[in-house]
């Protein structure tokens, strides 16, 4: 079986608890369980009870089926400390999920909502039977993950990758957690580029820290006003005042540092009758200095969804990254979520 979808049915455990001595009770599964949902019921870990129950596939429980319950209190007491000592950040278990589409690591499905995992890859079919899907078509070992910025706004986690995924790509992805677990993904991808734009710029370097995470809000108002404001609106000749004149860095592969090289870009678009309308914003989602925008338009007349990511500076928009990415026809989407 290949990687991706061995990945996708979590055929490997995550933890391994060593408990010498327990005592043991049962639970009889019925019609809805999942394995993590027991083990939060007793107290427990679901790869504690995968070991415990010789489980192969800890996804694959059912109905009638007993499960064996450790009720040692020692016991108890070491799995509740290997559970606080593991907790980790949403961004980290996102970073997991990724590289292991690369390293073939199934202990990431852990973080991922067996019951409840809606795809808005069109591409992808919901759930993590679509996710496996996808990832078993790629030629074995192609795929590398380099994550290159992550910062995270509530239950979502933002992403900006340098992938090797059916050819070399750059993307943004967005994870939405419940309860600890991964339960929606958007993204966006685009061809990497093979040469740097025309003021030297790849679609990925620049600044990766997160900063100024007391503006946060500050931060998300002002993209926001600027994706509305100039970009569906169309008001350009408010630009100015979301910059500090001329300082703008830029990373779209085909337009020049600085407001002017973006006005000189979008006049020369206008020239060629090539239109990039921007009609709706779904999401700003950011954190510190990082803001991402997510929006739907075209580009040419081809119905596209716009990925837009913003480092703010002083109150002022100072850096800029983006992909298009075209919006297959309804007829050839494998899910029904849309791309928004």
């Amino acid at each position: 079986m290949k990687k991706g979808m061995s990945l996708a049915l979590g055929l490997t455990m995550a933890l391994s608890l060593s408990v010498n001595a327990f005592a043991e009770s049962s639970y009889t599964v019925k019609s809805g369980d999942v394995l993590w949902k027991i083990a939060n019921k007793h107290d427990t870990t679901w790869q504690e009870l995968a070991k415990i129950n010789k489980l192969k596939n800890p996804n694959l429980i059912f109905p009638g089926q007993i499960i064996k319950i450790n009720t040692n209190e020692e016991a108890k007491t070491e799995v509740k400390e290997v559970k606080n000592n593991k907790e980790m950040k949403n961004s980290e278990k996102v970073v997991a999920v990724l590289n292991s589409i690369e390293t073939g690591d199934t202990s990431a499905i852990a973080y991922i909502n067996p019951e409840k995992y809606i795809q808005h890859n069109l591409s992808a079919g919901d759930g993590l039977a679509g996710f496996g899907e996808l990832l078993s078509k790629l030629p074995k070992g192609s795929a590398s993950v380099d994550v290159v910025r992550v910062f995270e706004d509530g239950d979502y986690v933002i992403t900006q990758t340098d992938y090797n995924f059916f050819g070399p790509k750059v993307g943004f992805d967005i994870f939405r957690f419940e309860n600890g677990l991964i339960v929606e993904h958007w993204d966006n991808l685009a061809e990497k580029s093979v040469n740097p734009n025309p003021s030297g710029r790849t679609q990925l370097d620049g600044e990766t820290k997160v900063t100024d995470l007391e503006n946060t809000d500050k931060n998300k108002a002002l993209v926001k006003d600027f994706v509305n404001n100039v970009l569906v609106e169309g008001k350009y000749e408010t630009m100015g005042q979301y910059f500090d004149g001329d300082n703008y860095i830029q990373h779209n592969t085909q337009i020049t540092d600085g407001l002017s090289g973006l006005g000189q870009a979008i006049e020369a678009m206008a020239k060629q009758g090539i239109n990039m309308v921007y009609e709706k914003n779904h999401m700003i989602l950011g954190q510190g200095n990082f803001v991402l925008s997510v929006s739907e338009g075209t580009f040419g007349g081809q119905k596209v969804a716009y990925y837009d990511l913003f480092r703010v500076e002083n109150g002022k928009i100072a850096e800029h990254w983006d992909v298009i990415e075209n919006i297959p026809n309804k007829e050839e989407w494998k899910n029904n979520s849309g791309k928004f």
